[in-house]
């Protein structure tokens, strides 16, 4: 279903009403319509993603009850795949940022962001994009430049696209099959019951497993290792 036949629904959860309140606020500052469901603790935030209402994104705290950093994050993204998860933590390290991408989060917000900040971060994974902050994106390219290994943080989960099948989870194979047929996002979204956004979502983490930059290349490869499995 799309956005223009119902309100957008973002899920914040955090064990801080502070916090949650003031992800609330941005989140109407950016869509007046939204609707947005409060979760406190893990256990309330995966019943609220397994209720009847559709999720559009979830904000999450990395270190709220029950949630166990990462691990948490992973299983959310391997339960609800068609639910972009944007980490919105006080840790800021390398280390907490990667392990969340790598996990399955589209984006990674440090509590001491600012409102234009955090906004501009939701409007992009809402539109498929990932959020990396800008600052670790900068200590990153320096490390690769000093002859370091960069942290691939721009590729989360993908370790080269050799993980998994192709290194993409099933949803994500049903949109490469269906973009190999040569149909659009909003074609994609109808057939699949997705959000044109949420389609957005899965084409660039598509891309980042196959290390390729557009959807021609993405369906030249898709071709490629078929004829190599089949071989």
């Amino acid at each position: 279903m799309d956005h223009d036949e119902r309100p957008l629904r973002i899920v914040v959860a955090d064990d801080h009403a502070l916090v949650r309140g003031g992800l609330a606020l941005m989140v109407k500052i950016f869509d007046k319509n939204a609707t947005i469901a409060e979760t406190s603790d893990f256990a309330e935030t995966l019943a609220c993603l397994a209720g009847d209402e559709p999720v559009d994104l979830l904000l999450s705290d990395l270190l709220m009850p029950g949630m166990n950093g990462a691990a948490g994050i992973r299983k959310i993204c391997h339960g609800w795949p068609d639910v972009p998860v944007i980490v919105v933590s006080v840790k800021d390290d390398i280390a907490a940022i990667r392990e969340s991408l790598e996990a399955g989060a589209m984006g990674y917000i440090p509590k001491t962001s600012s409102p234009e900040i955090t906004i501009s971060a939701i409007k992009l994974v809402l539109s498929g994009g990932v959020y990396v902050p800008p600052d670790v994106l900068r200590l990153t390219r320096s490390m690769g430049k000093r002859g370091q290994e960069p942290d691939e943080l721009n590729e989360p989960g993908t370790k080269g696209g050799k993980s998994g099948h192709m290194g993409l989870t099933p949803r994500q194979m049903e949109v490469l099959e269906l973009m190999a047929l040569g149909k659009s996002n909003k074609a994609i979204a109808s057939r699949l019951g997705l959000t044109p956004g949420t389609v957005k979502m899965h084409t660039s983490r598509i891309f980042r497993s196959l290390n390729v930059e557009n959807r021609t290349e993405a369906v030249a490869r898709y071709a490629e290792l078929k004829s190599l499995a089949n071989y």
